[in-house]
């Protein structure tokens, strides 16, 4: 293994930006701001390959890498003219782990390393502090309890509690009738005087003892090894996995760790530790935007544990030079680090403004205010909505930082999806609760849960939840991606809750202090709009509420939404977008609705448009059962005869719709035991509409039912044993074009043939097509062009695509059929087993959602070669549920097809993602030809 440590400080690293695999985004971040001369703590980065060895060698670290940590430590002792592990010149310093990719708070930090009792009495001689020293004591203390030596937080939590009430019985504050987060509003930290801090410290020691067996370590270097080790076991908690699982992150990039000198916030008055970004990182807007807190340390801001104050005054302007946090009034504005600390605030104005110049994208920044000397301790890309990000690459190309196509680039396909969320109907009746900060946008509504474990229970059981807590952490994550949105009581926009809703598109409502958690409900505060508490009302697990990520407001009760209206700057990267990418997007619509909304967003077509789904409407659905149970073709074609106008009817509404646009209209797919009626009571009913008996009825279904219906009889093997029906599909589908190309409207159908494996079925079903469009034709005096094709869905069609598209015009890949019967998967049954073989890493992705390249990719790529080697020019789309996922795109553009389709919500998703792959596809071509 190449060398271990990359040291930083001083001016001069021995790492840059461009090295993130190795030194984890955070690292590489602190390397090059170094770089620039930005004031940054000395300190030095283990690598990501010593966390992967760290792995391979059973969690046991290299040979030689604590040797070099040893060395690092000396020279920052030198560089500060401090000592590790010294009373008379404490260095303290921090660890925290750095992956490759930004994951707000999944992993672990560790502040204020190499403490013990004649340390922190040396801090407070240096300091001159001794309130301040044990307050960092206490700190660490409780951190590397909990992380290193894995002792329940709650513990420390409750001993916390306790020295509060000891605090406010000697400042005269009544708590008999305040729960916790009341007593931190009326007790906080500050509070706790250096007899309370020493008290404290000396139970939390007893706490350690008693759930370890041992004391708590008081070695610094000790220290150091177990934290380096806790940070690289941090990328394997449950937190971590279940985000990289949702961000597609590869658990084989690791983590780095780094150790940097402390930096002290929490000083006195003229020290703080904040929270900024560059732009909005929820509306995008240019403006410098973050949040503080005086006298505080390191993780108070993004932990939520109270509420932050903005940086700017609120009249500052709103350019990009101003910027803040929480709504502003006049105190608010009294309380921003603009006012309290202008020189510091100038200082960190222009630091930000270089970092967005110098990384080309808006940043993420964490800072700390050491007695009024700036220190920046992170700078990395900032997370951000989807809207957020269309507004920042778009405006960013215009300002000429970055080009449209690395705007293009810039715009994750999976957050499109966010701007195309509800927001709240402002004509629609609501009871608003409570108003808190807008977080994350969005309008959601669910039954109230205040914990993570009940949020993904409900959820699993198919409710909608919001997830109620006084502040969140990492170890919610899964009840956050269970939620349809998140409430806190306590934290700011750069809170836990609020960056992680961000990432995944959640609603979230962070620091509504009018609410307060305690024992499974919510007690809520109303307040006028003069800010007079008028009442409170208490919520209980179960009840429904509202929440405005936009506007931050809490409502009783669900209220209606209004869909999205999508921004200026979204249609011009469409339209960037669009200019680049070569496949197509059609969208999969059975409906005129579905076919406005998806032409709406962009598609350029149906790809699939499924006549099994208008046959369940009430008035059709008598029709098509009795088709099922006629007793002769004779009966069949009364049956059909019936349905003929209704299906008309639908392919005209499509047809207009979709004006100019090709129309991909599959025939019908399912087994024809799915339109039955299952349930005693139906029956009865479908027995006296029919005249048949229940009993008879009774055995005609269990007759028509399969063992496997999946690979039973359904698909093209129906027109061979009942032709007469996809006879009356055709009729309909042609004598509609004719009718819409009469009124003069361009029309483009295309008959898909499910499931065929031979060119026999398809030369029956063409035949078939092309008999009944002959008698339409002659009969409206006119004739329009239709296209004949086949869905390939079976590995042996694949096959033998040669030979099928000797009959077929166009292919159209049923992945999410060709998936199952090619890796003998029912999609229906696979969530049972599935999920445990993405643990187990036999799958990367669920193969139903992500397509299975090295498998049914081959097929594809198959089924591509043999069909356009027999029919030239042949072609090709795919219409299963991958036809919206970014990743198996990027597939379908390598491969050559001609488009894809999707859900109509899905259509933009697709547009930016199949421009992302033909650039990504040109770039490993080389670079473009110039003119």
């Amino acid at each position: 293994m190449a060398r271990s440590i990359y040291f930083f400080g001083a001016g001069q690293a021995d790492g840059d930006a461009q090295q993130k695999d190795l030194l984890g985004g955070k690292g590489a971040g602190l390397a090059e701001m170094t770089r620039l001369g930005i004031p940054v703590p000395p300190g030095f980065t283990v690598t990501t390959e010593v966390c992967n060895a760290y792995y391979a060698a059973g969690k046991v670290l290299p040979a030689g890498v604590e040797d070099e940590i040893k060395a690092a430590i000396g020279r920052l002792e030198s560089l500060l003219d401090a000592r590790f592990g010294s009373p008379e010149a404490p260095l303290l310093v921090s660890v925290r782990s750095g992956a490759r990719a930004s994951m707000p708070g999944m992993m672990d930090t560790i502040l204020n390393l190499g403490m013990n009792d004649e340390i922190a009495a040396g801090l407070a001689r240096r300091t001159g502090s001794e309130r301040f020293a044990l307050d960092a004591y206490r700190r660490f203390i409780l951190t590397y309890s909990d992380i290193v030596l894995g002792v329940a937080r709650d513990r420390f939590e409750e001993a916390l509690g306790r020295a509060r009430r000891d605090a406010a019985a000697r400042l005269g504050v009544d708590a008999t009738r305040l729960n916790s987060a009341e007593l931190e509003r009326k007790v906080p930290d500050s509070l706790l005087d250096p007899a309370s801090l020493a008290a404290l410290i000396q139970r939390q020691k007893e706490i350690v003892v008693g759930a370890t067996g041992s004391p708590f370590p008081d070695d610094p270097r000790a220290q150091l090894g177990g934290a380096i080790r806790a940070v690289f076991d941090s990328w394997n908690n449950h937190r971590a996995q279940v985000y990289r699982k949702m961000h597609d992150i590869p658990e084989a990039w690791g983590t780095a760790c780094n150790i940097q000198a402390m930096v002290f916030g929490n000083l006195g008055d003229d020290s703080g530790t904040g929270v900024a970004f560059t732009r909005d990182p929820s509306t995008g807007e240019r403006r410098f935007y973050g949040e503080w807190l005086p006298n505080a340390q390191g993780e108070d801001v993004v932990a939520g544990v109270r509420t932050p104050h903005p940086l700017s005054r609120s009249g500052s302007g709103g350019g990009a030079t101003s910027g803040g946090g929480a709504t502003s009034d006049g105190a608010d504005d009294a309380s921003s680090l603009e006012a309290r600390m202008p020189e510091a605030y100038a200082q960190l104005v222009a630091v930000q403004a270089r970092l967005e110049q110098h990384f080309r994208d808006m940043q993420d920044l964490e800072f700390t205010i050491q007695r009024g000397e700036l220190f920046l301790l992170q700078c990395r890309t900032g997370k951000r909505t989807g809207r957020a990000a269309v507004r920042i690459a778009v405006e960013m190309a215009r300002e000429g930082l970055i080009s449209q196509r690395e705007a293009i680039l810039r715009v994750d396909p999976g957050a499109i999806d966010q701007l195309l969320h509800p927001s709240i109907d402002e004509g629609a009746p609501k009871r608003l609760l409570a108003r808190g900060l807008p977080a994350s946008p969005g309008a959601a509504t669910g039954q109230v849960v205040f914990s993570a474990d009940e949020a993904e229970r409900r959820a699993g059981q198919g409710k909608a939840v919001i997830l109620v807590r006084s502040e969140t952490s990492p170890e919610d994550i899964h009840g956050m991606k269970a939620a349809r949105g998140v409430l806190t009581a306590r934290g700011g926009m750069t809170s836990h809750a609020a960056v992680v809703a961000r990432g995944m598109g959640k609603s979230c409502v962070a620091g509504c202090s009018a609410i307060s958690v305690s024992q499974g409900q919510m007690a809520v505060t109303i307040y006028d709009d003069h800010g007079h508490a008028t009442g409170s009302i208490t919520v209980k697990a179960g009840d429904l509420i509202t929440l405005d990520g936009g506007t931050g407001r809490v409502y009783l009760g669900a209220v209606p939404t209004v869909p999205a209206a999508l921004s200026g700057e979204f249609a011009e990267l469409m339209g960037w977008a669009d200019a680049v990418r070569r496949l197509r997007v059609r969208s999969n619509a059975d409906t005129p609705h579905d076919a406005r909304t998806a032409r709406n967003f962009g598609a350029e077509g149906i790809g699939l448009c499924r006549t099994e789904h208008m046959f369940f409407d009430e008035e059709r659905i008598q029709a098509v059962r009795e088709m099922i149970l006629a007793d002769g073709e004779a009966g069949r074609r009364r049956a059909l005869a019936k349905l003929l106008p209704f299906q008309r009817g639908d392919f005209l509404g499509v047809f207009r719709e979709m004006a100019g646009l090709p129309v991909t209209i599959r025939l019908l797919d399912p087994p024809l035991h799915e339109f039955l009626p299952q349930d005693e009571a139906q029956l009865e009913q479908l027995s006296q509409a029919v005249e048949i008996s229940a009993k008879e009825l009774r055995r005609k279904s269990q007759e028509l039912a399969e063992y496997n219906p999946m690979l039973g009889h359904r698909g093209c093997r129906l027109a061979i044993t009942s032709p007469e029906i996809y006879e009356m599909q055709a009729r309909a589908i042609l004598e509609a074009a004719c009718e819409v190309a009469a009124a003069g409207i361009e029309v483009e159908p295309e008959i898909m043939i499910p499931l065929s494996m031979t060119r026999r079925e398809l030369a029956i079903t063409r035949a078939l097509v092309e008999r009944v469009a002959e008698q339409v034709f002659a009969e409206k005096g006119r004739r329009v062009d239709v296209r004949f094709g086949t869905m390939i869905e079976l590995p042996r069609a694949a096959i033998m695509a040669g030979e099928l598209a000797e009959e077929a015009e166009f292919f159209s890949f049923g992945t999410n059929d060709l998936t199952q019967t090619t890796l003998g998967i029912s999609r229906d049954d696979a969530g049972r087993f599935l999920g445990a073989y993405v643990e187990a890493g036999i799958f990367a992705k669920d193969p139903f959602q992500s397509l299975d390249v090295p498998g049914v990719g081959a097929l594809v790529e198959l089924a591509r070669d043999r069909g356009r080697a027999a029919r030239p020019g042949l072609k090709l789309g795919i219409c299963g549920e991958h036809g919206g996922d970014p990743s198996s795109i990027a597939f379908f553009e390598r491969a050559g097809l001609d488009y894809v389709s999707c859900s109509p919500f899905r259509v933009p998703v697709a547009r930016l993602a199949a421009a992302q792959a033909a650039l990504t596809a040109e770039s490993a071509r080389g670079p473009r030809a110039t003119d």
